[in-house]
C-alpha cells in the first residue's frame, strides 16, 4: 500500500513554490459561530480554480527531476478539475497533455482544455471507457498517465496547502475538508497530522466513499448520487486516503445535499463568494452542525473549488 508521509508535501512544496498560488484565508464573522475563530481559505482562487493545480505541477515537476518525464508528455482521463489542471500545468512546462474524455463532454469543458493547449481525444459514452482509452494511449505511446487523486505526488501537492494555511493562521486547532477520491483529504490530513492538527472529513451523505471505507476497513464501491457528484462523485477512496483517515485526530462527517446548497447560496448571499457545490460541502459540515466546533477553537474551512455555474444559483 503506498502511503504519504509529511516529507513528501515538504517536498512537494520546495517543487511548486513560484508555480502555484499562495491560498488567502479571510475571516468568518464571529457571530456566525459564537465562540470559534473560523476562516475560510479559498483555495478556489487557485489556478484552473481548484486545489487540483497543485498536484498537477508537483507531479509534472518530480517526474521532470527524476528524468521520467517521456517526450509523449502526459495523459489523464477526466473533464473535471483534474484534467484542467494536468493541461494547464502540462502547457506550464512546456510538455504535450493528451486529455480523454467521453464523447457527449460538454463543449465548455473542452474548449477550456484546448485553451490551455491540451489534445483532446473524445470517445465512448462513458468516463470508464475514456479511462480504458487513456491506460492505452498510455502504454502504446510512451505517455505519463497522471490521476485524479490516487498517486502520493498528487496527493503530496494538495497537502500543501495545509502549509499555507498554518503560515497565516495562528494557533489553527482544525481544518475541514471535503472528500471525493481522497486526493486532497489525503494530503492535507498527512500534513495536519504532523502539526497536530485535526482533520474534519466531510462528504455527502449520498456520496460517501471515505465514510464507508473507514466503517468497512477498507476501500468498498460506494453509490454516488449527490448534488456535488460532479467533483466528490468517486466511487471508491483510495488506499492512501483510507490509511490518513485511520487516526485519533481525524473524524468523518456526512451532511445532507440540502445543507451543501443552503451552504453555497450563503457563501454567495453573505461574502459574494461563488463555489462548486464540491467546496459548499465543506462549510456544510459547520453550519448544519454536523461538526461543532468548540469555545475557543480555530478552524480553516478549505474551498477548494469553483468551476461551477452561477446560474445554478437560483
Amino acid at each position: 500500500m503506498v502511503t504519504l508521509t509529511y516529507g513528501d508535501i515538504k517536498h512537494a512544496a520546495d517543487r511548486i513554490a513560484g508555480h502555484t498560488r499562495p491560498v488567502t484565508v479571510a475571516p468568518v464573522d464571529p457571530e456566525a459561530f459564537p465562540g470559534a475563530q473560523v476562516w475560510l481559505a479559498l483555495e478556489f482562487m487557485q489556478h484552473t480554480g481548484s486545489f487540483k493545480a497543485r498536484g498537477a505541477q508537483n507531479f509534472i515537476a518530480a517526474h521532470r527531476e527524476a528524468g521520467t518525464l517521456p517526450e509523449a508528455g502526459v495523459t489523464i482521463a477526466s473533464g473535471g478539475n483534474a484534467g484542467l489542471a494536468c493541461a494547464w500545468a502540462a502547457q506550464q512546462a512546456g510538455v504535450r497533455a493528451t486529455v480523454f474524455l467521453p464523447e457527449n463532454a460538454p463543449t465548455v469543458k473542452v474548449g477550456r482544455l484546448r485553451d490551455y493547449g491540451a489534445e483532446v481525444r473524445l470517445g465512448g459514452a462513458e468516463y470508464a471507457e475514456a479511462a480504458a482509452a487513456c491506460a492505452e494511449f498510455a502504454a502504446t505511446s510512451g505517455a505519463l498517465a497522471s490521476h485524479a487523486y490516487d498517486h502520493p505526488l498528487i496527493a503530496a501537492g494538495a497537502g500543501t496547502l495545509l502549509e499555507e494555511i498554518r503560515q497565516q493562521v495562528s494557533g489553527l486547532d482544525t481544518v475541514i475538508v471535503a472528500v471525493g477520491g481522497g486526493g486532497l483529504f489525503s494530503g492535507v490530513a498527512t500534513a495536519a497530522q504532523h502539526h497536530g492538527v485535526r482533520t474534519v472529513a466531510v462528504e455527502p451523505e449520498r456520496c460517501r466513499a471515505l465514510n464507508a471505507a473507514v466503517g468497512a476497513a477498507r476501500p468498498v464501491d460506494v453509490p454516488v448520487d449527490s448534488i456535488a457528484a460532479d467533483s466528490l462523485g468517486a466511487r471508491r477512496a483510495s488506499e492512501m486516503a483510507l490509511h490518513a483517515a485511520q487516526h485519533d485526530d481525524v473524524c468523518s462527517v456526512l451532511v445532507p445535499d440540502a445543507e451543501i446548497i443552503r451552504a453555497r447560496r450563503a457563501l454567495w448571499d453573505h461574502r459574494r463568494l461563488l463555489v462548486e457545490n464540491g467546496a459548499a460541502t465543506a462549510l456544510a459540515a459547520l453550519t448544519s452542525g454536523a461538526y461543532r466546533a468548540t469555545d475557543g477553537e480555530t478552524v480553516a474551512v478549505v474551498l477548494c473549488g469553483a468551476n461551477t455555474n452561477p446560474a445554478d444559483l437560483g
